[in-house]
């Protein structure tokens, strides 16, 4: 029987703290899967759907989008957090017109994001309008008249806002961005600004392509994989997996990170034999780097590959590689061998001899993988330090070729597919004059605004009406104070979600909630089942099928929604035809087809044995489509983050029991933090430097140069191994200490793996 929806939230008194664990997954993991699951679904419920997860008749996963394997599939081709994000979706608990008859506005801004989160699936539009306290029902014709007058009103279609979480399907998104775009606006920011946008940026401008260059067999073909910045036991499990093969196919492992994480440490494959008795080790060796340091280790790598080079010439640099397929060699080579490796040791943290050990394995590897994720993106210098990791593999010829290329592990499922199907607010204007010749519309030409300039704008009263498709707004943006108070001044805010989050309650003069269908539901329309297809982090786009009965009959698709939107914001004579498309997905795709590169014949290769690969040119053909028409070389001065006397550098992250902003749990097993979440780990001696004491309850303060601070309060001081003068602390409690304009360099992407702090005991400031 599933249990009933907390009533009590979280109390930070009840924090418990243990030492952190040695070894991730195994039978705990397993346990805690099957008890979150039941908890939320039910026995049959759960029997029912976690059999289907990543399986090529099931669904895809809700959490993260590490691709599925291309040979067999195991019974279980899920994770811990895997389960734990199905439970989420697939619960049994409702948020009905009852309950939100119950609970005020004011009572529920009260709460937190997990107290929210473990009431239910949505289960009717809701409506909030001016001098309400509380949500009411509102039918779906009166919904939608409401956001296209709304809309029609507006002095410019600029004034409004299209937001995209990653979790959308490839079908929705593209209706989606033709909605926008008809509606006369290239405002679509979406949560790739907030996390992968510095990945795009780098890999455009070097290789042409804004995504990784490996599928999931290069893994197993690998002589070397560096995994940067990322934690993977927590934030995509299933890749310990594949690096767990790769180990058994002969690959080494660097870890670079400045928190040891328990995955890359030991990993218990619940699946094997193995996994129930000793488990493996996955990391040969740990670089603890300081924050911001990853740039000045490549370049420290790069400097140690050419002077291996001048030992044994035309062993290290692959010449034919460079000659052929690369610009800007001559100037990136001389600008690495004036490099301090003083410096590097300096900036990195790292001893010379961890230095010269990983640059003889780059030198000695034939395939190379680089991996990363938000502990490089979400820096100042996010853009060239991944130019810069991107370098060392031209250097080597490791583009292009079976088990090497970059790997930015994206974070949320389809977000990467997303940007695929037009969800950007720069599309190039090869894929506008594709929607203008496919529906005979002409769509704006002018760039909108990403999520920050979205936030701008809504502060300074030139965005009025925000959309979200998906996602948690509030607590995913940074500077939380500015953000709310931006949402708040609009006409009107609307919210496409499954479940309640801080972005309902941070509403604007006139909000809406309308409920959703997940990617575990049934999908029904004019009696026909329908089928949505998602894109992995290593571009293979495959089918998902939801088969769950939805928890209400008032709950409509994310097609459904765009598509009655469209019909009443633009009319039946409107060129797009919505009513088609909302009736058969199929439809949809063969649009696609027509519109988005490397999606021909759409409809019969997704239907394929494991979907299909969308083309990425310098995998296929070291083909590299950028102004040089090669990949280019990047030359950057070498920059890290500077810590000022008697302050510490914070990393914002995620806890094991989270997903993004969604709380599932009040556990952080492998950091050894229990039953509470306002922690900031430091190390021992920084906590004695600064006069404190393990356990003391303190004041987080944040630091910029235009003399602004901000504040969170409560924190309970945990000495943790992390380099001297760098501190972690879970978000979204943390996001009000990035400010808005804390971005990186040409990404626009929000710094919250660089923020200076100081500690202040506790005085009950408000949070």
């Amino acid at each position: 029987m599933h249990r009933k929806p907390p009533t009590r939230d979280i109390d930070e008194a009840d924090l418990a703290v243990t030492p952190p664990k040695q070894q991730a997954a195994g039978v705990t993991a397993v346990a805690v899967a099957l008890e979150r699951a039941v908890e939320e679904m039910g026995v049959v419920r759960t029997a029912r759907t976690l059999g289907r997860v990543n399986q090529r008749h099931g669904f895809d996963c809700p959490g993260c989008a590490w691709p599925e394997p291309s040979g067999q599939r195991r019974p279980a081709e899920f994770c811990e957090n895997g389960a734990k994000a199905v439970a989420e979706e697939a619960t049994l608990r409702t948020v009905t017109p009852e309950f939100l008859a119950t609970h005020s506005v004011a009572e529920l801004a009260g709460k937190t994001g997990y107290w929210l989160g473990q009431q239910g699936r949505i289960t009717h539009p809701m409506v909030l309008r001016p001098g309400d306290t509380h949500y009411s029902p509102i039918e779906w014709a009166d919904a939608y008249r409401l956001i296209a007058t709304t809309l029609r009103e507006l002095d410019s279609p600029d004034e409004a806002l299209f937001y995209t979480s990653g979790r959308t399907a490839n079908e929705t998104a593209f209706l989606y961005q033709l909605l926008v775009r008809s509606f006369g606006t290239n405002n679509l920011p979406d949560c790739s600004n907030m996390c992968h946008e510095s990945s795009g940026t780098a890999l455009t401008q070097s290789i042409g392509i804004g995504k990784g260059s490996v599928s999931i067999d290069d893994f197993a073909a690998a002589d070397l994989i560096i995994v940067a910045g990322q934690n993977p036991g927590t934030n995509h499990p299933r890749m310990l997996s594949a690096l767990g093969e790769a180990k058994a196919h002969g690959a080494q492992v660097i870890a670079v990170n400045p928190l040891p994480e328990t995955g890359l440490i030991g990993f218990r494959d619940p699946q094997t034999v193995k996994g129930f008795t000793s488990g493996i080790t996955i990391a040969d060796d740990f670089l603890q780097i300081r924050l911001g340091g990853d740039m000045a280790l490549f370049q420290g790598l790069a400097k140690l590959l050419f002077e291996a080079e001048d030992r044994a010439p035309g062993t290290v640099v692959d010449r034919l590689f460079v000659d052929a397929h690369t610009a800007g060699f001559a100037e990136y080579e001389k600008h690495m061998r004036a490099v301090d490796l003083d410096e590097v040791v300096t900036a990195t943290g790292l001893s010379r001899e961890q230095l010269d050990r990983t640059a003889a394995l780059l030198a000695r590897s034939k395939a190379t993988i680089i991996c990363w994720a938000m502990g490089l993106t979400q820096q100042r210098h996010g853009v060239a330090t991944i130019e810069e990791a991107t370098n060392l593999l031209l250097l080597r010829g490791m583009i292009g070729k079976p088990g090497a290329g970059v790997c930015p592990v994206r974070g949320h499922s389809n977000v990467q597919g997303d940007r695929t199907m037009g969800i950007w607010e720069k599309m190039p204007e090869t894929f506008l004059a594709a929607l203008d010749s496919e529906f005979g519309i002409t769509v704006p030409r002018a760039h909108g605004w990403d999520t920050v300039d979205s936030i701008r704008a809504m502060r300074d009263g030139r965005a009025k009406v925000f959309i979200g498709m998906g996602g948690n707004f509030v607590s995913a943006t940074p500077d939380t104070e500015v953000t709310e108070a931006a949402l708040r001044r609009c006409e009107l805010t609307v919210q496409v979600s499954t479940k309640l989050n801080r972005s309902h309650v941070v509403h604007g003069r006139t909000a809406l909630i309308l409920p959703t269908l997940g990617r575990t539901d049934l999908d029904l329309q004019n009696g026909t089942k329908q089928q949505v297809s998602v894109e992995d982090s290593m571009s293979m786009v495959h089918l998902s099928t939801g088969r769950l009965r939805p928890v209400g009959d008032q709950l409509r698709s994310e097609v459904a929604i765009v598509c009655e939107l469209a019909l009443e914001l633009f009319g039946p004579g409107h060129p797009v035809p919505w009513a088609r498309f909302r009736g058969d997905y199929d439809r949809i795709r063969d649009a696609i087809s027509r519109v988005v590169p490397g999606c021909a014949d759409y409809n019969r290769k997704v239907r394929g044995h494991n979907g299909f690969q969308l083309p990425h040119p310098p995998r296929d053909s070291r083909e590299f489509r950028t102004g040089t028409g090669k990949a280019n070389f990047a030359v950057n001065e070498l920059e890290w983050p500077q810590i000022p006397p008697g302050r510490l550098l914070l990393q914002t992250l995620r806890s094991h029991d989270q997903y993004n902003t969604t709380i599932y749990g009040l556990d952080d097993r492998y950091r050894g933090i229990h039953n509470a979440r306002r922690v900031v780990l430091v190390h021992p001696d920084d906590i004695a430097e600064f006069g404190f004491a393990d356990g003391d309850s303190v004041d987080l303060i944040s630091e910029f140069d235009d003399g602004t601070e901000r504040r969170v309060s409560g924190f309970r001081i945990v000495g943790y191994s992390t380099p001297r003068g760098n501190a972690a602390a879970y978000y979204p409690e943390t996001n009000p200490l990035v400010p808005l304009d804390h971005v990186a360099k040409r990404s626009n992407t929000p710094v919250s793996k660089a923020v200076v702090i100081r500690l202040e005991p506790h005085r009950h400031h408000t949070a």
